[in-house]
């Protein structure tokens, strides 16, 4: 029997052993779930409905045990940890207060005899393979509406947040899901890749840019409902007449938080040079403050990176910026002291200086390192944040609406923001613009889109 191995990201530890999903298995476990789909779908929702807001209170009773699941597979700071849970929670108030509405059929005419109608029914069978940064977030986005839209999903979690996924069917099947409507698999790529070759009715994945494209092209002649959420270089612009170090510390937060592990991370910074040298100076002071530390421990804000192979790319990335002429103002390197030896350990780094022409302004970092570029006017900035083959989230700081909006409407990206930085909300759709994917979850169009609309043409004899 194959296994996958679980480990500690701070200090290399094994945590568990699960066996892998074999091909083989992977097929029974869809073909299971395509038997249950149905007598599941037929179930009211208000009865879908009651089971999974009985699965929200049992989360919330065992918050505290779930959260060091999360911290210890991941390395994610057990504080970030309780904060996702409890995020998680308020989404699935969200989806449980909308539901009904996502899921009404409409008449649309109806004279002469005859009546046209639109039906809403769930898709069928989803494949589901979800991310390790924010397991709970970005695996909720999807299976919790798509089970009360009367889906059933079949959920790979990522290999590095295995146990997560594993807490998840535990407690969705303790409050009444049936064990073939929701089923997890756990494995790695190839498991993903069996999964993928099921008759599925849809395919939901989170994650890097290289495999979503490897899984479109496979999903394309499918015709299969196809859903990436992928990465992000997101960028923010710091306007002349903001307050500098008001806008440091919300950007070295949102630079900085869960390690910089976040597609919506701020990536890259462009401040305008009336305001440049205090912001700099104001944005080192306050990632200098950020406490590195035992995961475990609450006042912890630095954890590991959960992917030790994230290090050498953060390491690429200093390196090719120094060679053009960036200045690394603070970190730079793998941690050293306490740290050194063990684990996933990479210091907050801040860069100025920077230009488009550095790896650190065009490529995905998803680290805790930021780099910044000094801008001599709106146009300057507005065409620099366009620089770039992503399009997640963008941001805007200036005391100014009207000129945030005016800047806002020229950027290419899913979400923006203003005066505010690594902000999701389940009230507004979250969807990216060009390599960060296609389609979008969260809002009431992140609940209909796992079901399709169904015609009616209805005339009495």
């Amino acid at each position: 029997m194959n296994l996958l191995s679980v480990s500690n990201p701070a200090d290399d530890s094994l945590i568990e052993r699960l066996p892998i999903d074999e091909p083989a298995r992977v097929a029974q476990r869809v073909a299971e779930a395509r038997r249950a789909q149905g007598p599941w779908a037929l179930r009211p929702l208000s009865e879908r409905a009651q089971i999974i807001a009985g699965f929200a209170q049992s989360v919330r009773a065992q918050l505290p045990a779930l959260a060091q699941v999360l911290t210890r597979e991941t390395g994610k700071p057990l504080a970030h940890s309780s904060n996702e849970l409890n995020g998680f929670l308020g989404r699935i108030d969200f989806f449980l207060a909308h539901a009904e509405q996502a899921m009404a059929g409409e008449q649309v005419f109806d004279a002469d005899g005859m009546r046209e109608q639109i039906e809403r029914v769930p898709l069928g069978v989803i494949g589901n393979i979800s991310a390790w940064n924010y397991p709970w977030f970005v695996g909720g986005n999807v299976f919790v509406p798509a089970l009360l839209m009367g889906n059933a999903v079949v959920y790979k979690p990522s290999e590095f947040a295995p146990r997560t996924g594993l807490e998840m069917a535990r407690l969705l099947h303790a409050a009444g899901v049936p064990d073939d409507v929701f089923v997890v698999l756990i494995g790695f790529g190839a498991t993903g890749q069996a999964l993928l070759e099921q008759p599925l009715d849809g395919v939901f994945f989170t994650g890097s840019l290289a495999t979503g494209q490897r899984i479109a092209q496979a999903m394309g002649p499918r015709m299969v409902k196809l859903q990436l959420e992928l990465g992000g270089k997101d960028p923010t612009y710091v306007c002349a007449d903001a307050d500098p170090v008001a806008a440091a510390q919300s950007l070295a937060d949102g630079a900085m938080y869960n390690a910089g592990q976040s597609c919506c991370s701020v990536e890259r910074l462009y401040v305008h040079e009336a305001v440049y040298e205090r912001f700099v100076e104001a944005v080192v002071e306050t990632v200098r403050g950020f406490k590195m530390g035992d995961p475990m421990a609450q006042d912890t804000y630095l954890g590991p990176l959960t992917r030790a192979a994230q290090i050498e790319v953060l390491q690429a990335q200093v390196a090719d910026a120094r060679s053009r002429g960036g200045r690394v103002l603070t970190g730079g390197a793998r941690a050293t002291g306490p740290f050194a030896g063990k684990g996933n350990w990479f210091e907050a780094t801040v860069i100025d200086r920077a230009d488009p022409s550095m790896a650190l302004m065009r490529d995905e970092s998803f680290g805790p390192i930021v780099g910044i570029e000094k801008v001599a006017s709106d146009e300057q900035a507005i065409a620099r944040m366009n620089d770039t083959a992503y399009g997640l989230t963008a941001g805007v700081y200036t005391p100014d609406e009207q000129r945030a909006r005016r800047i806002g409407a020229q950027i290419r990206a899913g979400s923006l923001y203003w005066n505010c930085c690594d902000r999701v909300s389940p009230r507004l759709p979250w969807s990216g613009w060009g390599h960060s994917g296609v389609g979008l979850t969260l809002s009431r169009e992140g609940i209909s889109t796992f079901t399709r609309p169904k015609a009616w043409h209805l005339r009495k004899a």
